[in-house]
């Protein structure tokens, strides 16, 4: 039986690979900081450990044959910021990995990145990568458009009765759901892809997914259009006037908001179903 060791097990893409690691027959240790955090993960073996803090770390990846990172942070609630985790800790898995001779080191990115480089926790990714690239093991790279768990927000507007957007709502997106984007990562991983763009199977104005999200709620509400430029001057103002861990991660939602994120449809989960779902469990 192959072994996986899954970093940021416990995060929503990171839940939806080890359910598809664990249903292909693989064995799956994950990564997890807090026990307690982990009882319903499924995974075969749990390794209690801190990647920002690489002694922890030694040989949690031994045996190993597959080495997946989905470990990154959008808030900082702990001190830490994008070069701690998204950068410095993932190097830290690469070195054990490299270590432990795993066979593939496998990381989970952002779409567009190039396009995003003055975004610090795009450029604390798009850093890793490079040096992943550069490292003497295989590898692939997986960027997908935006999960479906991003989504919750629009949800959450059209329950207050308003959904507010940035310009005329055309940027287009193709979210995809975690567990779709884990089967497209293990497929990639077994076509021994170094790169793979991925997006769901819908692609979808930020007008569209706004009329989603109202039909969902099964209530009136409205869509309210603020100008772009405030968008953009937000970005110029948010990283003076808020603390990192609240700037931080608007920089990336309001950069990405500013321009299409498309990738190769995959998938056969829906954004409005899954909307529905959630509204239907009084979510959002």
């Amino acid at each position: 039986m192959q072994t996986v060791f899954i970093a940021g097990a416990t995060g929503y893409l990171g839940r939806h690979l080890c359910a598809e690691y664990r249903a292909r027959g693989w064995r799956v240790r994950a990564l997890v900081r807090d026990l307690r955090r982990a009882q319903d993960l499924p995974a075969h073996e749990m390794c209690q450990a801190e990647a920002t803090r690489p002694q922890t770390l030694a040989g949690v990846m031994d045996g190993a044959d597959l080495v997946i990172s989905a470990l990154g942070i959008t808030r900082q609630p702990d001190g830490l910021g994008y070069w701690d985790v998204d950068y410095q800790a993932n190097l830290n898995l690469l070195d054990e990995a490299l270590r432990a001779r795993a066979g593939r080191f496998a990381y989970v990115h952002v779409l567009n990145a190039g396009q995003m480089s003055d975004v610090p926790l795009v450029a604390a990714k798009a850093a890793f990568v490079r040096a992943l690239q550069a490292a003497d093991i295989a590898s692939t790279v997986i960027a997908p458009s935006g999960y479906f768990s991003d989504m919750a927000d629009v949800l959450a507007m059209a329950r207050s009765g308003r959904v507010w957007l940035f310009g005329s709502g055309a940027q287009r997106i193709n979210p995809i759901h975690g567990a779709d984007l884990a089967t497209a990562t293990a497929d990639a991983v077994d076509r021994g892809l170094t790169w793979l763009d991925v997006g769901g199977p819908d692609i979808l104005s930020q007008n569209d997914i706004a009329q989603a999200a109202i039909a969902a709620i099964g209530r009136p509400a409205k869509i309210t259009r603020l100008p772009d430029w405030l968008r953009r001057a937000a970005l110029v103002v948010l990283p003076r006037l808020t603390p990192r861990r609240i700037h931080g991660p608007a920089e990336f939602f309001l950069s990405a908001l500013g321009r299409d994120m498309v990738a190769a449809p995959q998938g056969t989960r829906h954004l409005d179903d899954h909307f529905a779902e959630l509204a239907a469990q009084g979510h959002g």
